[in-house]
Formats: structure tokens, C-alpha cells, sequence
């Protein structure tokens, strides 16, 4: 029982809503059109949430070989460093994970293509392999890009343009360039996420030589960067809002989710303690699941 939990602690939890804010939001939009499929829904939820234990597995493995996750963190400990998990059962589960990860994303690409589309099947299938050598590449091994202050990038790309954007393509089969907008402000709230936590983290980044962007920045810059990703989001949203042809007061219902992130702004400005900014990694990734579910809805009715 005490494996089990360090299994679950490892694949946290936590993560989970914000990695598929991205599939609601591209599924609300084709929901919206008329192009609904259960099927296409719950395997790409699936695969979504695999490629992000995958890459909570991956951090944890890479952040303890290197050394970063030590005495001197701030957040929850983590399995390798607690010694809950060892680096070879680690390894065991980033395999398997990988495994069963690709076979969810093949089954969603045959279900949403078939033979019909081959030429999009072909392209999805690397793009899932991407993904996948991408949660890993993060932390693990020499080359790792999270090392290097690139992890805003990736996340940006995998959890805002491919999830929104890709989802809505297994659905309809086209790219509607009014999606960029919902998929710019998902990418920039995960994004926020991500610093929200880099910056939490950012003195024993620096003395584990984990160059991540706040690294790079300084906490100032950072925190203007930060601001940069939470109104951008909202300002994206509110363009959309603008544009769609058949507007409806329904559509304002995102709005809501606007409220927690102006707070969790001005917290932010007011903090100078690293570790009180770790409650509000929680704040800013359930606002951006409540704004995804809420966007959703207001496509769908």
C-alpha cells in the first residue's frame, strides 16, 4: 500500500486537471460545431494525462539524478529524493508509461482517421512520438531542455497549439484559425504554471545549475514575464469573445474565471518569499481547468 501511494504521490495528482484544460477547450469548440465523439474525447483525455505522468515520472527521475531535488527544495519531496522509489523503478515506470501511453495515442489516431486519412495518421503518430520523447527529454539525460530554459517552450507548444488546436483537428479534420486564440491563452496559463513553480524553485535551481528561464531572468523579470502570460490569456479569451459570429451573453461565462487570476496577480506582486508562492501553483492551474470547463460549456450551449 505505502508503493501505491508512492506511485501516485510521483505521478501528482495536482497536474492532472491543467493537462487537460486543453482537450476541453478544443473538444467545446468542435462540440460546439456539431462534431462531438465520445470516443475521440475520452481517448485523447487518456493519452493527455499519460504523456503527463509521463512527464511528472521523467522530472522526478531526471531532478534526482542531477542532484536538483535536494535539501534545499521547497515543494512536496519527491520520490527518487525521499528514497520511496528507486531510479530503477523509476525507469520501469517511465517504460511502461511510454507504452501504454502510445498505444492510447495510436487507438485515438485509427479512431479519429481510420483508413480514410492516412496522411493524418502518419502525422499524428510523430507527433505522439514527439510528445513523448519530449515530457522525457525535459529533465532526463545531458541534453535536458528544461536545463537550458526552454520548458516554457515546450509547454506552451504540447499543452496550448497541440492539445486545443490538435484536438479540434481529430474532430473536424480542419484548422479554424479562431482556435489560435483559446489555444495561445491555454498554452500562457500552463506556461504561468510552469514559472510559478521555476520561480518557487529558483535559488536551488541556481546553485543545482538548472538554468530554467526565472533562472536566466532574475525573480523581477520573472515576475513580470509572469504577468505578461496571465493577461495575455485573458486578453486572447476576450478577442475570441469579440470575434465569434453568433454571440451570446452565454459566451461571457469564462469571465468567471477571471476573478482568481487578477488576485492571484496581485498576490504574486506582494509575495517576497519564494516558498509562499507554492499554494498558488494549485490557485492558477484550477483556474485554468475551471476557465477550460466554463469556455466549454459556453461553446456547447
Amino acid at each position: 500500500m505505502t508503493k501505491i501511494k508512492s506511485w501516485i504521490s510521483a505521478a501528482r495528482l495536482r497536474t492532472l486537471p491543467l493537462s487537460i484544460s486543453g482537450i476541453i477547450v478544443g473538444t467545446g469548440i468542435a462540440g460546439g460545431e456539431g462534431m462531438f465523439n465520445s470516443a475521440i474525447f475520452s481517448l485523447a483525455i487518456i493519452t493527455t494525462l499519460g504523456l503527463q505522468i509521463l512527464s511528472n515520472f521523467a522530472n522526478d527521475y531526471g531532478d534526482g539524478v542531477k542532484g536538483t531535488d535536494n535539501e534545499e527544495r521547497v515543494g512536496p519531496m519527491r520520490a527518487l529524493q525521499s528514497g520511496a522509489i528507486s531510479r530503477e523503478q523509476m525507469k520501469t515506470g517511465i517504460i511502461i508509461t511510454s507504452i501504454l501511453t502510445l498505444l492510447s495515442a495510436i487507438l485515438l489516431i485509427y479512431i479519429s482517421f481510420g483508413k480514410e486519412h492516412f496522411a493524418y495518421s502518419i502525422f499524428f503518430f510523430f507527433l505522439g512520438m514527439i510528445a513523448i520523447v519530449a515530457a522525457i527529454k525535459y529533465t532526463v539525460g545531458a541534453t535536458a531542455y528544461g536545463y537550458r530554459g526552454l520548458g516554457d517552450v515546450f509547454v506552451f507548444v504540447f499543452f496550448g497549439l497541440v492539445s486545443v488546436i490538435g484536438c479540434y483537428f481529430l474532430y473536424t479534420k480542419e484548422i479554424a484559425i479562431m482556435t489560435l486564440l483559446p489555444a495561445f491563452a491555454i498554452g500562457w496559463l500552463s506556461s504561468a504554471v510552469l514559472n510559478l513553480n521555476n520561480m518557487r524553485d529558483h535559488i536551488g535551481d541556481a546553485k543545482s545549475g538548472k538554468n530554467t528561464l526565472v533562472v536566466k531572468l532574475g525573480i523581477e523579470k520573472a515576475k513580470k514575464y509572469h504577468y505578461l502570460l496571465i493577461v495575455g490569456a485573458m486578453i486572447a479569451i476576450l478577442v475570441y469573445l469579440f470575434l465569434i459570429d453568433t454571440f451570446n451573453y452565454i459566451d461571457l461565462l469564462p469571465l468567471v474565471s477571471f476573478f482568481p487570476l487578477i488576485l492571484h496577480i496581485r498576490k504574486v506582486k506582494e509575495t517576497t518569499e519564494p516558498r509562499d508562492l507554492d499554494p498558488e501553483l494549485k490557485k492558477v492551474a484550477l483556474s485554468t481547468f475551471l476557465l477550460a470547463i466554463l469556455f466549454a460549456i459556453s461553446q456547447l450551449f
